[in-house]
């Protein structure tokens, strides 16, 4: 009998504790004050990626400065994918912050000629600014070396890269950082040989490793070519494996990489930095990782 008692005084109790429940009551009696749904939001920590950021502050080398898009052998920033001001490129700052936000609120520390191993140094000053996000573009200078002999080795891009990430962390802990691949170098070669003009200026000093004597179809030449492509490549997975351990850095995927360039989006003065169509594009690619629900896989 008293083991029945015992069960009867359990069941009792469950019952009750499910009636309270579902009344939503507390022990006084009174109501909750905020319906379930707005309790759940409100403790859900804020997400860690903004896809809406409020300034920007570019790095990396010569296509982020706009190089040879507007004259020969010059930067003009103002057609940058990433901050510039040109409204047939739209430009990543633009399409986030507007026309105005722009001008306010971005900063370019990108430079011609830069290798990874100057980004230290630039995301020093882009941190400066404490800007929401920072773009990174940078690698291809590393390939385009005086030989393939001469490039930066894999290990030397992985170190260099992290002392740049931890750099801007160290200042700024909380800045979002958007990388975007190093381009396919040598579909840059193959679409800007069938330009007599832009081969000739590939022998003032274009990428030699990846461009000299264009025509070239020994197997050396293929060889050397084949050996930048391949450099690429892991300097692209040093970049995608890096970004994956912050988790405030998004990778493009590969995005940039696997653009299919054509004449239209090379410039017209080497047939090898983007133009204004193509720093669009790149701006449309950073736009769409940057803004995505998700990361690119």
């Amino acid at each position: 009998m008293r083991k029945r008692s015992s069960r009867g005084q359990a069941a009792l109790a469950v019952v009750a504790a499910a009636v309270l429940g579902v009344a939503g009551c507390d022990a006084g009696g009174g109501s909750s004050s905020a319906p379930k749904g707005a309790k759940d939001r409100a403790s859900r920590p804020a997400p860690l990626w903004n896809r809406s950021p409020a300034s920007i502050a570019a790095v990396g080398d010569s296509i982020t400065r706009g190089f040879d898009a507007c004259t020969v052998l010059s930067d003009c920033p103002e057609v940058s994918w990433a901050t510039g001001s040109d409204a047939k490129v739209d430009s990543l700052a633009v399409r986030l912050l507007g026309v105005a936000g722009a001008a306010e609120r971005s900063w370019n520390y990108a430079e011609t000629g830069a290798r990874v191993a100057d980004l230290p140094e630039q995301m020093s000053q882009a941190a400066a600014r404490d800007p929401d996000l920072v773009t990174v573009m940078v690698g291809a200078n590393d390939a385009c070396r005086s030989s393939a002999r001469a490039m930066t080795s894999v290990t030397d891009f992985r170190a260099d890269f992290e002392e740049a990430m931890r750099t801007l962390r160290t200042a700024r802990p909380k800045t979002q950082v958007y990388v975007a691949s190093v381009p396919n170098l040598k579909r840059l070669w193959s679409e800007g040989r069938t330009n007599p003009l832009g081969k000739q200026v590939w022998k003032l000093g274009i990428c030699p490793s990846m461009l000299s004597d264009a025509d070239d179809l020994t197997s050396a030449a293929v060889v050397r070519r084949a050996k930048v492509q391949q450099r690429v490549v892991e300097y692209n997975k040093v970049l995608k494996e890096v970004c994956a351990k912050d988790r405030r850095c998004r990778f493009d995927g590969g995005a940039v990489y696997a653009y299919r360039f054509d004449t239209d989006q090379l410039s017209h003065w080497d047939w090898f930095h983007p133009s204004k169509d193509g720093q669009a594009r790149l701006a449309a690619i950073a736009y769409r990782t940057i803004t995505a629900a998700r990361p690119v896989a």
